[in-house]
């Protein structure tokens, strides 16, 4: 999930174009040194029906998403950009990542500064603005607000 005013500059720019490449913005990370940042962004296919976006898909749509960029200057000093696919950890950011991923073994964790932060476990959902999981034998239920990041924990064994 976005979570810096940066971040979510550069996800609302992408966003305002990505539907017309047929893309969904799943997230855009910036890390690293403050002088030279990374900016990760990851793509995959707005139309849900279709397989995760591949490497030569991914390097087909790095054009505008650099141009987006570039034109927006989002940091004025140089940075690294990094276009990728949101691979098996992938990142689950707005409601309907929620509700499309219900079912998935999940790694979230929340902006609580009291009590616990970090659960693992199946994503049950959104109803409302709660997210669902269930975790430890028990149902929890978390304010998709108080979300800091929530990714899918990938299955190696399957």
């Amino acid at each position: 999930m976005a979570q810096t005013e940066l971040e979510l500059k550069i996800v609302e720019a992408l966003e305002a174009v990505a539907a017309d490449h047929g893309i969904d913005v799943v997230d855009v990370e910036v890390v690293g040194a403050k002088r030279a940042p990374i900016v990760r962004v990851r793509i995959d296919h707005a139309d849900e029906e279709l397989p995760t976006i591949s490497l030569d898909e991914v390097s087909a749509q790095s054009e505008w998403v650099n141009e987006v960029i570039d034109e927006l200057d989002p940091i004025p000093d140089s940075f690294m950009l990094e276009i990728s696919s949101p691979g098996m950890a992938r990142p689950l950011r707005k409601r309907r990542d929620f509700e499309r991923f219900a079912g998935q073994t999940v790694q979230l964790t929340t902006k609580a500064t009291e009590g616990r932060r970090k659960f693992t476990g199946e994503l049950l959902g959104l109803e409302g603005d709660t997210v669902r999981l269930s975790c430890d034998g028990e149902t929890f239920e978390i304010a998709f607000d108080e979300v800091k990041t929530c990714k899918i924990k990938p299955n190696y064994d399957a």
